[in-house]
Parts: structure tokens; sequence; C-alpha cells
């Protein structure tokens, strides 16, 4: 990072010399680096050994993996907080696959309760994600989830703490790997600690749990859930996309529903994690206005229909033909007199059904399993061994 700040400076001075402060930490950090791999390179050796790879990738239990390294390897307890420290200098350096590679072995072997764990999770998640490892960053998200919600923890707020920096953390995750927009559905609005956390903490993030849902085709029936969250938020935070909803599926005001629709495109395009879902979002937002505008009326006019959606006449009658081409839309285009007459669309009480149970069978789910994990943490033991303070 020294080289970076002396390159930055180059660029912007090129007609100056680096600073001597910045030579000094360069050879500050220089030294520091030789003396921690100096006490490093032992370790490294071990953990290099075919057999302990073979060990570390199969065993379960720290405690075992402990217990074969110290009898076959000598391996002692103080090795682990050189290890640790390395990786931590290793990521201030930005060498993020080495800090990823080391913290590795490091969680492995630290037990739940010490006092680097926690930390170690969290600086692999944050190495993974510097590198765009989506699919090993997920696996580290699920992983340090799982500790949160065993609530380690001292106090509750301390447990909203942790919760609500996940949920910032995890925004990287979930708009960069290909199935995040269904996993930030399931965590933000169907897990009841996260959402109680957004309500408390953040009630920010219901800006991206919106542009999850409104950009996601396979879950619909979420809506009406979000709906509900929204409009109970409302009075602590709301921008165009929150604001886009309320006007559609509350409101039933499309003329401000367009006018959010447009303030949408220049939030999306300012927004480091929804930039990706520009195009995505504006196609799924107006069908969203068009198929609620269609369940009101039986035959629209395609230039107030182009108006609605923000679009040129002849544009938007080709976006509805593409629409009946899908098969997604009951319908016929009169072309004479530029109308849209909608078919009849009855809902059979079987969809109705399941629709309504597929909510209720996710949400049984996940109580099913926030019981036993508690379960769990209650019986579970807590395994002790090595030195806890390094």
């Amino acid at each position: 990072m020294v080289d970076f700040a002396m390159d930055v400076h180059k660029n912007l001075y090129p007609d100056q010399d680096v600073p001597q402060s910045l030579k000094e930490k360069r050879g500050q950090v220089v030294s520091q680096l030789k003396e921690l791999q100096a006490q490093t390179d032992p370790i490294v050796r071990i953990f290099e050994d075919p057999e302990v790879l073979r060990q570390i990738q199969s065993s379960r239990d720290g405690r075992q993996l402990f217990e074969f390294l110290a009898s076959n390897y000598h391996f002692q307890s103080e090795m682990l907080g050189t290890l640790y420290k390395f990786a931590k200098f290793q990521y201030e350096c930005g060498n993020y696959s080495g800090a990823a590679e080391y913290l590795y072995f490091v969680r492995a072997l630290l037990p739940p309760s010490d006092k680097n764990a926690l930390d170690a999770l969290w600086g692999k998640l944050a190495s993974e994600i510097l590198m765009q490892n989506w699919e090993a960053a997920l696996d580290d998200l699920n992983k340090l989830k799982d500790i949160i919600d065993s609530n380690p923890f001292s106090s509750p707020l301390q447990s909203l703490q942790q919760r609500t920096w996940l949920i910032h953390w995890s925004l990287f995750v979930f708009f960069n790997h290909p199935k995040g927009r269904d996993l930030i559905i399931d965590m933000f609005l169907y897990q009841q600690q996260y959402l109680n956390a957004i309500q408390t903490m953040c009630p920010h993030i219901l800006r991206y749990l919106t542009t999850a849902v409104i950009t996601n085709k396979r879950r619909r029936t979420v809506l009406k859930d979000l709906v509900k969250v929204i409009q109970q938020e409302s009075y602590t935070y709301r921008d165009p996309i929150t604001e886009f909803l309320e006007c559609l599926y509350v409101n039933f005001d499309f003329d401000s529903a367009q006018q959010k629709l447009r303030e949408c495109e220049t939030v999306l395009v300012n927004d480091f994690f929804l930039v990706a879902c520009l195009e995505d979002f504006i196609e799924n937002a107006r069908l969203f206005i068009f198929e609620t505008f269609c369940r009101i009326h039986e035959c629209i006019s395609i230039s107030m229909l182009a108006e609605k959606l923000n679009m040129p006449p002849d544009e938007a009658e080709r976006w509805i033909v593409n629409l009946i081409r899908n098969a997604r839309l009951d319908a016929k285009i009169d072309s004479k007199l530029g109308h849209v007459v909608m078919g009849t669309q009855a809902v059979s009480p079987y969809q109705q059904v399941i629709e309504k149970t597929k909510g209720l069978s996710f949400r049984s789910q996940m109580l099913s399993l926030s019981i036993e994990k508690k379960l769990a943490g209650r019986d579970e033991r807590v395994p002790q061994w090595g030195a806890q303070d390094f």
C-alpha cells in the first residue's frame, strides 16, 4: 500500500521527489515483513505438507487437528498467533490471496471461543470479496452468519452490531453472485432477526432489498410482504426505489410511479451496488406498471400507456407485442384504433392456495432451523485447547 501511495504521488506531482516520510514508511514495512516471514516460514512449511493439507480438508474437529499437528509436527499454540499476525499484515499490504490462505489455516485450528476466531473469519470474507471470489465469499458469509446466529456475544447490542455489519458486507456478495438476488430476499425479508436489524439500525438497506425483488422475475410472490415492510418503515426511510412500489401497489398512482421510475434511473446509475441492475430494473418496473394498469382497465390506449411507461408510442407497441409473443400477456392489439384489448385473466382457486402457502412453507422452514440452532447452541460445550491468549 505504501508503494501504491508513492505511485499516486508520482502521478500527481511528476516534477517532485517522493516525500521522505513515505520512503521511511516503506523501509519500516519491508523490515517488518521480513521479520514476520522469518517467524512464519517454519509454520508455512508445516501447512504445505500434503498430509497436513489432507487432514485439514477432511477434519471437522479443530481439537483433533491441533493434537495431530502437535504430536507429529511439534506445532504449538503460539504459532497460531504468529500466523494470524502475518495474515493481518498481508491483508494490510494488499496481498489478499496470501491473507485468505493463512486465515484459512487459522480458522481451521482456532477454537470458537478464541478472541481472534471471529476476526479471522471477517478477514477471510474481506479478502475473498476483494479478490472477487464470490463462491468462496458466499461460503465465508454463511459461516459467519451461523456464528453470529449462535449468539456467542455478551450483550444483545453486540449481536445487533455484528448482524448490521454482516448485512452491509453481504451486499458485495449478493449483487455479484449468480444466486445473490434470491439469497438476499431469503435473508433480509424472511429471517426475522435480520429484518429487525434492518428496521432498527439500517432501513436504507430496503433500497437493495426492493431492487432485488423488482429484478427477480421468479420471486413476484414476495411483493406483498415487501410492500408491508416498506409501509411500516416509510416514516424513517424513503427513496425513489421504495416510493415506486408504494405509489404503484399502495396508492395506485400511476403518474407518481412514472415520475419515481425516472428518479430511480438516477439513483441506480449512482449506486455502487445497483448500477449493474439498471436495465433489468427498468424493464421489470415497466412490466409492473403495465400489469397493474391492465388489471384495472380492459381497453387501453397505446399512446397513454407509452406515456405511463415513459416510452415512445412505437417502442411501447413493440414492447407489448413482445410480451404477447412470449405468452406473458393475454391481450390483443387493435392497430387501427391504437388500443390494447385485455383478455380475462381469472386466477384459479388452486393457484391462489399455492401462492399463499409458498411463503408459509418457507417461513416454517426458517423457524424450524432457528429453533434447531438455538437448541444446539444451548447443549454445545465449547472446546478448549491451546492457549487462549497469544
